[in-house]
């Protein structure tokens, strides 16, 4: 019987032409369509995601709005002291090099070592917790939140801003006396002689607004500013083996036509490889020895596994309260969530969750049992790209849970909360050219008596705002 043939290592494959027998089919809007539920990231992708790119080293910025966490630190101890004689105001618990800091950059990034806060200015507002001393004395101290006008900032050191402000108003935080009953402590704190603010290293304060005198002049301003990222295109072939004429024209067992049978299989084995790349690759542009530029794109998992998220939870110990703790910081506004999320699970994790009990996380979340409270909603339903989706509503947000395959091995205890606004599928595509999924047939060599096709893909994946996905990882 006539099989595959083959033509020997090394021959030089030829470019293709224009001639009819040689055409480019543009597949990249099918591609996705091929067994959705066997990549169920690409097809989101492709779907909700795509956004062509006219480089393939593509170039975007991100922005987090700081106007949405002025919050910032006290970097060394100090305290303020009413007028020992006399009659006391609350110009004595005016500050003068007051001392801040924060742990977020001008680009609104989290980082490690605390940096000078960027956004402060003549005018505005603050409340900065503290202690209140009544007697003076330390060891009596109350918690209390202090409130003060900016009136002058100095940014001469990179590492703090230093604040002279005028004193406000104080007041004591409440104090639980029992459950239900009274505020052991509460109200505003009136300025006496000898009583004192301290304020400690690390306590918290924010900015609360602007005020200004009427008829006053214009403010100083601030701005956040852009943080510059790179992805790569990577470039994917596959090839549908070299068949003969002879193997072309023959009738087969099973599958009649052995060729187009192949060529299934060719197709679905392209797109998974998408779709591990999109999941798994390694983001790399390097240039090899011998040929071109050589550029892989980064995945999801290792992207945010290395700049976003990772929790991690025991399947014997972590229950339903642990999860819907962790969901506070993975909806945090702040760091531009959008209260949507796409969280791909493998097999063992969606088992977990959907053991009922009284104690499980589903079982907690449908009520099942009586004894507890609810406060979610799920519905399954079916996803619109060929997706059953498990759609789980918290106060917080919304998270909509899909298998996906490609989470086994070492994998098998991961899942991945994925905010759809800030991932992007990036073809290729300029000056006319697509390099998006497409078919290149007859690349053989035009004295072979046989016909070979190629399936080629350029494109990344951009991850934006890494601190919006979240790795799951249960052991």
């Amino acid at each position: 019987m006539a099989d595959q043939y083959s033509i020997t290592a090394g021959d030089a494959i030829q470019g293709t032409s224009i001639n009819v027998d040689r055409r480019i089919f543009n597949f990249g809007e099918r591609i996705a369509e091929l067994a959705p539920q066997q990549s169920p990231f690409f097809s989101y992708l492709s779907n909700v995601a795509k956004v062509p790119t006219d480089d393939p080293v593509f170039k975007f910025l991100e922005q987090r709005h700081q106007w949405q966490r002025r919050n910032f630190q006290i970097t060394s101890a100090g305290e303020v002291t009413g007028a020992a004689a006399g009659s006391p105001a609350d110009s004595d618990w005016n500050v003068t090099g007051f001392d801040v800091e924060c742990l977020y950059d001008k680009y609104g990034r989290e980082v490690s070592t605390a940096v000078r806060p960027e956004y402060f200015v003549v005018g505005q507002m603050v409340a900065i917790e503290c202690e209140w001393d009544e007697d003076g004395s330390d060891g009596s101290d109350k918690p209390a939140i202090a409130y003060y006008r900016v009136t002058a900032v100095d940014n001469s050191n990179s590492a703090k801003a230093t604040l002279s402000m005028s004193f406000v108003k104080a007041m004591l935080k409440a104090t639980r006396s029992a459950d239900g009953a009274d505020a052991a402590t509460k109200g505003l704190i009136t300025v006496t002689s000898g009583d004192k603010l301290r304020f400690d290293a690390g306590m918290s304060g924010q900015v609360i607004g602007s005020a200004f005198a009427e008829g006053g002049t214009d403010p100083e301003g601030w701005k956040d500013e852009f943080y510059n990222r790179e992805g790569y295109c990577q470039i994917f072939k596959t090839s549908v083996p070299l068949f003969s004429g002879t193997a072309l024209a023959t009738r087969y067992r099973g599958e009649s036509n052995e060729y187009m049978r192949v060529y299934q299989e060719k197709l679905m084995e392209h797109k998974m490889d998408l779709e591990h790349a999109m999941l798994f690759g390694i983001g790399t542009d390097s240039n090899p020895a011998s040929g071109g530029p050589l550029r892989r794109t980064w995945g999801i998992v290792p992207y945010t596994e290395a700049y976003g998220k990772v929790k991690t939870f025991a399947y014997a110990s972590a229950n339903y309260d642990h999860f819907i703790d962790s969901m506070e910081d993975v909806f945090s506004p702040e760091s531009g969530n959008s209260g949507e999320k796409l969280v791909l699970a493998s097999r063992k994790v969606l088992s977990w969750l959907n053991k009922l009990g009284g104690s499980s996380f589903l079982g907690n979340t449908m009520a099942l049992n009586s004894q507890v409270g609810s406060g979610l909603d799920i519905q399954n339903i079916k996803g619109s790209f060929g997706h059953q989706v498990t759609r789980v509503s918290t106060l917080y947000g919304n998270l909509n849970f899909v298998l996906e395959p490609l989470f086994r091995n070492q994998h098998e205890n991961t899942a991945i909360m994925i905010d759809l606004n800030n991932v992007a599928y990036r073809p290729l595509a300029g000056n006319g050219v697509s390099r998006d999924t497409q078919i290149i047939t007859n690349v053989q060599n035009r004295n072979v008596d046989g016909r070979k096709d190629m399936i080629l893909t350029e494109a990344g994946l951009e991850i934006q705002l890494p601190e919006t996905h979240t790795v799951l990882q249960f052991s």
